[in-house]
């Protein structure tokens, strides 16, 4: 088997430029029908329920799960499985969105007088408007492509790519309309880094007990100076008054600023030179708060307070150092 590499790219090339090509096309035909389908998933009180088979059951599995996981309840019923009894999970007030570029899948076509006997919407995807299925839908949404990228203009892959991608702009064409937020999205995505922003708190990063430097305001910068070495690197601590409230932060950072001042300023109280009023967090605040305020101020660390205003603990960038990463994506 010989390969040529210049024929290998020419022929990869090819089909990225059929596809942006009927990308390009599917955008000029989003019409009256793309609104419609926009608005009768956006007002069902049920779900929107994807039919598709072969390649285009792949893609609508990937449409449903789009849908679902912003906002907009879906899931995808196997046409052959509809007319063996999967009809009983489609209930009153479901839309059915049904992909078939053909337009003439014969397992979808059987099943769709039953659906409109029960009276549902329903929205077809095609690349042919006068196919059986667009002209036994409700609402149609057509795919325009000028051919396949396969050489023999066969195998499914600019109807596929196109679909797909009017597929992701119906769902974020929902996800506006109904203001689905960072958060709605974290909640269905608990396990990724964006999930985890979102969803957890100060508090549970924070460091707390003996990993929580504090001193008294009677204390000394030397004695400032010991507790933050014995603190595992945190390179800071809390001025506290008797009752544990804040007063004041001090960090190495300021050590060594005052030191070129002063050599003695080890000897100093610490509220002489400490930060008042410093940048601080209530432990209850959400975790990307934490780490916006540290991405925009530069600061490594920063004072958690409760709501009585009492230190409980201290948080780092370094316990927050995935989120932070991902703010600097974002920028």
């Amino acid at each position: 088997m010989k390969f040529n590499t210049k024929e290998i790219l020419k022929t990869a090339k090819h089909v990225l430029d059929v596809e942006h090509t009927a990308l390009a096309l599917s955008r000029k035909s989003l019409d009256e029908g793309f609104l419609k389908a926009v608005k009768a998933c956006a007002q069902t009180k049920g779900r929107v329920i994807v039919l598709g088979i072969g390649k285009s059951g792949l893609i609508g599995r990937k449409i449903s799960a789009t849908l679902a996981s912003t906002g907009t309840p879906s899931f995808f019923v196997h046409p052959v499985e509809a007319l063996h009894g999967d009809l009983g999970m489609i209930v009153s007030g479901d839309v059915i969105l049904a992909i078939s570029f053909s337009g003439q899948t014969e397992e979808i076509n059987k099943i769709l007088p039953s659906l409109a006997r029960r009276k549902l919407t329903i929205i077809s995807m095609t690349g042919h408007e006068h196919s059986k299925l667009a002209l036994m839908s409700d609402i149609h949404i057509k795919i325009h492509i000028d051919r396949e990228a396969c050489p023999y203009n066969l195998a499914p892959t600019a109807s596929t790519t196109a679909t797909l991608a009017v597929g992701d702009a119906l769902a974020v064409c929902l996800m506006q309309i109904k203001h689905f937020e960072k958060t709605d999205f974290a909640l269905f995505h608990p396990g990724g880094s964006l999930g985890k922003l979102l969803t957890q708190y100060v508090k549970d990063l924070m460091r707390k007990g003996k990993d929580n430097p504090t001193i008294s305001e009677k204390a000394t910068v030397k004695d400032a100076l010991l507790i933050m070495t014995r603190n595992h690197g945190a390179g800071a601590v809390s001025i506290v008054d008797k009752k544990g409230k804040l007063l004041g932060y001090f960090t190495d950072g300021d050590l060594r600023r005052e030191l070129q001042k002063d050599e003695a300023v080890i000897h100093k109280k610490i509220t002489e030179v400490m930060t008042r009023n410093p940048y601080h967090i209530l432990d209850t605040a959400p975790a990307i708060d934490a780490a916006k305020m540290i991405h925009a101020t530069h600061v490594d660390n920063i004072p958690v307070l409760d709501k009585t205003g009492k230190v409980v603990g201290i948080i780092d960038e370094k316990d927050l150092i995935e989120f932070i990463a991902l703010l600097d994506k974002k920028e």
